[in-house]
């Protein structure tokens, strides 16, 4: 949430600077490093580690468990995304940022076009945190598959599990190109190799293959997971179970699935052969389709239930009509034609906020209203939670909605500044006075929260009579979650004498009780049979100390430090053997006790 911050701060500059014709606020440095980390900022920093944050809270509730598979892992992953974070804004405050965009094409992040150390903070900075993503996502994947709650079978997880699931695949799947591709400009730049380099047979169009093979699939998985906590709240406040539950699932898997064969989207004026871009533009077409089964399966809950019109609501039901109007206006560019129309203007500005804010940060606030009591033990206030929506709802269609306008009178993108008689200064005027009641909005939000975090009305342990199992603990619940171990008998556990579909019952009050220190049950990956005790790790200083040697590790690069970066690979290499060093049981410890 502090990146967003950042990210929001620097955009409001942006817009200041082309609010009016002729601005001379910034330079066309800074325009170029703040545009550019703006960019990294909230498609890096903050839309999928938030994400990250919510499912890593609430994926053991949610499934029953006491922890993830890999708590270590856990605070690995936390601590390298941070430095990450920390690493490429260190050269911000020198005026040495990231300045080619966080797409960063070559030839003009080459050396010979760029020579400094911004586009070397960019590259190493990429490869670090894409060590955090690929962390965590393989824990998700394992603790999906071993830790979930007896008779937790994989088509009664909730909607959430799913999206974070998909979006850890595809993550596993995507991140290791755009490691390669950062990896292998960052040789070009310092090691004198050619990969991108055209004069001595490189080829430029690698690196938007390499980028653009990560980058879609990376959209959906800034967007499953964001979809997922839609389909398990939002039905909570329609008071009736989502619609389509299997339907809504396959179609998170179908669409990461679908996301990895229309990369050439991004790339439909780059000079490909027509043929190419023919499958490609059938394939982005084709990707609606599942987008659309969520969209009908959230209409339909609200269609059907009885609707409680709470702040949580209100950001769900505003998903839902900016997720249509991304979706549309990303369906128009899957056209070739139009795309080579559109693709260099401000239209793809509007489409690209529409979907990463639209559809990020709006489930965000919801989820966060929806869950703030099981979190604090409080409630968010409702009236305050309210009009923050109205006004960021209001401020970011007054925002992005004339981006679509700008774009079609040609305005282009990354422009710095623009002449007072090309016709586009009204509608510059209004975007930048939405951007700034979009940011008053946020900021209501925020101090919401900090105020109801201490000062909320008291709320019990399932004060919207939600029916997953984490509303079956304290609110807030205790480190250990569940002192029993529950058992599930459908997808609904605390609804199921509401709904009465059948005899069985599932139990969250007496199940199995492990009193042997810190552990949890570990289960087969289809039926969720119980088949193991598995034991959790105890606190270390490991994930901390081993994630600073990898940030040394980078900045020795950074600075071409050869003793440096001979000293933290021995460090990074003992803290590792330190970490995978046998430890004993505390069946071994409690015979040596006695």
């Amino acid at each position: 949430m502090l990146f967003l911050i950042v990210g929001g701060l620097e955009a409001l500059l942006i817009r200041a600077q082309l609010a009016r014709p002729n601005q001379t606020l910034l330079t066309p440095e800074q325009y170029s490093q703040l545009f550019t980390m703006h960019g990294v900022t909230m498609i890096f920093l903050y839309a999928l580690p938030v994400l990250s944050g919510f499912s890593n809270y609430l994926w053991p509730l949610l499934l029953g468990s006491r922890d993830m598979a890999f708590p270590r892992l856990n605070a690995l992953s936390y601590w390298v995304f941070l430095f990450a974070g920390l690493f490429l804004y260190c050269s911000f405050p020198l005026g040495k940022a990231p300045d080619g965009g966080w797409f960063n094409y070559v030839p003009y992040a080459s050396r010979a076009y760029n020579p400094g150390p911004n586009i070397d903070v960019y590259a190493l900075g990429m490869v670090l945190l894409g060590i955090s993503t690929t962390v965590g996502s393989i824990n998700f994947i394992v603790t999906l598959a071993r830790t979930r709650a007896p008779g937790m079978s994989i088509n009664r997880v909730p909607v959430l599990v799913w999206g974070t699931v998909t979006a850890s695949a595809g993550n596993l799947l995507a991140v290791p190109a755009v490691s390669l591709a950062f990896l292998l400009l960052f040789m070009d730049r310092q090691a004198g190799t050619h990969f991108f380099d055209s004069v001595a047979g490189g080829q430029p169009l690698l690196w938007q293959h390499l980028f653009w093979m990560f980058g879609h699939p990376w959209v959906y998985a800034i967007v499953l997971p964001a979809m997922g906590i839609v389909s398990d709240a939002l039905p909570v406040f329609c008071r009736r179970q989502l619609v389509g539950y299997t339907a809504v699932a396959l179609s998170t898997v179908s669409t990461m699935v679908l996301g990895f064969g229309v990369w050439v989207h991004h790339m439909f004026a780059s000079g490909l052969p027509i043929l190419s871009l023919s499958f490609f533009s059938a394939a982005s077409f084709v990707i609606v389709i599942p987008s659309a089964v969520a969209v009908f399966a959230w209409i339909a809950t609200i269609w059907t239930g009885r609707p409680v019109f709470t702040a949580a609501f209100l950001f769900f039901a505003g998903f839902v009509l900016l997720f249509v109007i991304g979706g549309v206006s990303g369906f128009m560019t899957a056209a070739v034609p139009l795309d080579w129309q559109l693709t260099r203007t401000y239209f793809v500005i509007a489409h690209l906020h529409y979907v990463l804010i639209g559809i990020n940060v709006f489930p965000v606030l919801g989820g966060i209203c929806y869950w703030f009591p099981k979190v604090t033990g409080r409630f968010m206030n409702e009236a305050f939670a309210k009009l923050s929506f109205w006004v960021m709802f209001v401020g970011f269609n007054t925002a992005f909605f004339p981006m679509h306008i700008l774009g079609i009178l040609g305005m282009p993108r990354r422009i710095y500044t623009y002449s007072d008689h090309l016709g586009w200064s009204t509608a510059n005027l209004v975007i930048s006075i939405g951007a700034f009641v979009f940011a008053i909005g946020l900021l209501l939000f925020l101090i919401n929260a900090f105020r109801s975090f201490n000062h909320g009305a008291r709320a019990g342990a399932n004060p919207w009579g939600a029916a997953s199992l984490e509303w079956s603990t304290s609110s807030p619940p205790p480190v250990y979650n569940f002192a029993v171990i529950p058992i599930v008998a459908s997808r609904y556990p605390l609804w199921e004498d509401m709904m009465d579909e059948g005899p069985e019952r599932s139990s969250v009050g007496t199940g199995m009780l492990l009193d042997q220190g810190r552990e949890t049950v570990g289960s087969t990956v289809l039926d969720a049979e119980p088949d193991v005790i598995l034991r959790m790790p105890g606190d270390s200083y490991l994930p901390f100390l081993l994630s600073v040697s990898l940030t040394a590790i980078f900045v020795s690069l950074l600075l071409h430090s050869g003793w440096g970066l001979g000293i933290t690979v021995l460090v990074t290499f003992a803290a590792s053997v330190w970490w995978l060093w046998p430890q004993k049981s505390l069946g071994q410890m409690q015979a040596q006790h006695d």
